[in-house]
């Protein structure tokens, strides 16, 4: 099978993801990432837990009014819950559409600044890929990351490298059936202000579609992962949610090209409440292409879910999820009113975040 092949497909799972009111659940946490989970609501990381509480996830009722896709990690995707089901059928029910992380996480980048990094995983990828979508993945996420530092990261080379990783993996997961979610993440690691993070991620998202033309990417069977234009965490710069989402609107459409069907915000270690308002701000401005803006949220869907649960009490962590999956799907379509679902305005900001 061939990219040609799998064009019509690709659009249509795009389309999807992308629809108005939906966002994806990332539960693509590594073993070792689970576990700092686990830990602190005190549960032991072993394979039962885990799937234990990402059955929780998969079984909430009326997920899938406000969830299109779920990023899985390799281990859920081959994984059955604990009834017996596949955790691919419990999600089809939901009417959530399977992902899968691809990528095999960061290592250090030759020529680059220390804290420089690429991500690897291409080898075999195109084999892999077409493995999860037999499994019934029809999406897969792969993380590139840079950072802003006062001594001149991210440095052109790191910005080359990893535009041309995510465009290499988009190539290489559509070759399999697998719409790619690209995502270039901007650390919130810094002391930088707004302004620096617009013009370095405008920069970096500009470089990720100059590649992705030249390995010939199908961007109308594609998403993007991006993160928001927020100031470093360590800046004492005041910025207001209304200039959040102003300047990332502004970066997107000086960036993104308008065939890409939807753009689906990551909250990098933003609070719960703060990743749907600024989302929400977000979808009130009136934008130049037509790409739904919605969300590819991790800790900011799941951080009140995995209290309420505290390893056993299904019922209260499937509420706080779907609490939190109404609230995001509402700041997806620009109706949210803030404070009106349970939530925890707890930064979750970790500082060089890896998982």
């Amino acid at each position: 099978m061939t990219l040609s092949y799998y064009k019509e497909e690709l659009k249509k799972t795009a389309t999807s993801l992308a629809k108005s009111g939906k966002g994806i659940l990332a539960v693509d946490e590594s073993t070792k990432t689970i576990g700092k989970r686990l830990a602190s609501i005190n549960v032991e990381n072993t394979e039962d837990n885990r799937k234990a509480y990402r059955g929780l996830l998969f079984t909430t009722e009326g997920l899938g009014e406000y969830i299109s896709g779920a990023i899985l990690f390799e281990e859920t995707l081959f994984q059955d819950h604990k009834d017996g089901e596949s955790m691919v059928t419990k999600l089809e029910k939901l009417g959530i559409i399977p992902g899968i992380k691809v990528d095999k996480g960061l290592r250090p980048l030759a020529g680059g600044y220390n804290v420089e990094t690429f991500c690897s995983g291409l080898d075999g990828l195109v084999e892999r890929a077409s493995d999860y979508y037999a499994q019934g993945a029809r999406f897969a996420k792969w993380r590139a990351v840079l950072q802003i530092t006062s001594d001149g990261c991210p440095s052109k080379l790191s910005i080359k490298e990893n535009a041309w990783g995510l465009a290499r993996y988009a190539r290489s997961v559509q070759e399999s059936g697998l719409v790619p979610i690209i995502e270039p993440e901007i650390l919130m690691d810094g002391s930088h202000g707004i302004n620096k993070t617009a013009e370095v991620q405008e920069e970096v998202i500009k470089e990720v579609y100059m590649a992705c033309e030249q390995n010939g990417v199908y961007l109308e069977g594609t998403l993007l992962k991006p993160s928001m234009t927020v100031q470093g965490a360590e800046c004492n710069e005041k910025v207001s949610p209304e200039k959040i989402a102003e300047l990332t609107i502004r970066t997107m459409e000086r960036a993104v090209p308008a065939a890409v069907p939807g753009i689906v915000f990551l909250s990098g270690g933003l609070s719960e409440e703060a990743a749907s308002v600024y989302l929400n701000l977000m979808n009130k401005i009136i934008r130049k292409a037509n790409w739904n803006i919605g969300f590819s949220y991790g800790r900011a869907l799941q951080h009140s879910c995995l209290k309420a649960w505290k390893g056993d009490d299904i019922t209260a962590g499937q509420k706080a999820l779907l609490a939190r999956a109404q609230a995001n799907s509402e700041a997806s379509k620009g109706c949210y009113v803030a404070g009106s679902q349970p939530s925890s305005d707890e930064a979750l900001f970790v500082a060089g975040y890896k998982y």
